[in-house]
């Protein structure tokens, strides 16, 4: 887990950059420093973090939306704050944003308001699923800059190789409407309506089963890393608790009753 000790000033502006609303089951999360155009410096990435952490603790919520204030959605990594430090290699907290895990259990919706570059473009990278904006661009910037980007590696089961490649190599940005063709998102819309998308998204799926909602991410995960016959198997596993469930019983009595189920996440 990571954590860093923040100053009380530094207390002071998390709670002005990073902002949490919850509405029903879903959790915005609001990266607020647009006149920075949502850099993701030490104190970004900590209330990340600890925005996150509250979001995994609570079982009332079942899925988060991140986005960013503004026209930009993050312009990645705090070039100011790099220059003063004369940062060498990243920090070991650089790369990770959602929760001081690095990862949640439950789904998280990325709502690209803007340009989604280098780190911002990571944090897209790490939520489960993106609705764009017809505003929004994507670029890995790292290379135009004399920085790296290993954190791109999982990239490889978003989209094709050669894009992959394409966006490394260049530093060029993607519109949004090609980042839907490519896969990097599964859905663009105007500008105006993207936060209600996003949220609209997020609701059809905190309004799903909690526990098979988990199991489903898990299962995600397990094919993108082991072959098909072992995710299988361990699928099997990790699906075992939603079958003995209370829930398990009741999407077929409600189904029945003809009424919405009742969900307890047990």
């Amino acid at each position: 887990m990571v954590h860093i000790d923040l100053t009380d000033e530094e207390q002071r502006l998390k709670k002005r950059i990073v902002l949490s609303e919850r509405r029903g089951h879903v959790l915005v999360v609001t990266m607020n420093r647009p006149e920075r155009r949502n850099a993701l410096g030490r104190v970004m990435r900590q209330g990340l973090r600890e925005a996150f952490d509250e979001f995994e603790a609570d079982p009332e919520l079942r899925c988060a939306v991140l986005t960013g204030d503004g026209p930009v959605f993050s312009a990645g990594g705090d070039l100011k704050e790099m220059a003063e430090s004369a940062m060498r290699v990243p920090p070991p907290d650089s790369d990770i944003m959602i929760s001081s895990r690095g990862s949640v259990s439950k789904p998280v919706v990325a709502a690209v308001n803007g340009p989604a570059l280098a780190g911002g473009f990571r944090l897209v990278q790490d939520c489960d699923l993106a609705v764009a904006s017809e505003q929004a661009r994507f670029a890995i910037t790292e290379v135009l800059r004399g920085r790296g980007a290993p954190w791109a590696a999982p990239l490889i089961d978003i989209v094709p190789k050669r894009i992959m490649a394409e966006l490394l190599l260049t530093g060029e940005p993607i519109g949004a409407r090609r980042a839907y063709e490519v896969g990097l998102v599964n859905a663009v819309v105007p500008a105006e309506s993207l936060l209600e998308a996003a949220v609209d998204l997020a609701q059809r799926i905190a309004a799903a089963a909690p526990l098979s909602v988990r199991a489903a991410k898990t299962l995600v995960g397990l094919c993108t890393e082991m072959g098909t016959t072992q995710a299988e198997r361990c699928a099997d596993i990790a699906y075992e608790r939603v079958y003995t469930s209370n829930d398990a019983q009741e999407g077929p009595r409600a189904f029945a009753e003809k009424r919405a189920p009742v969900w307890t996440g047990k």
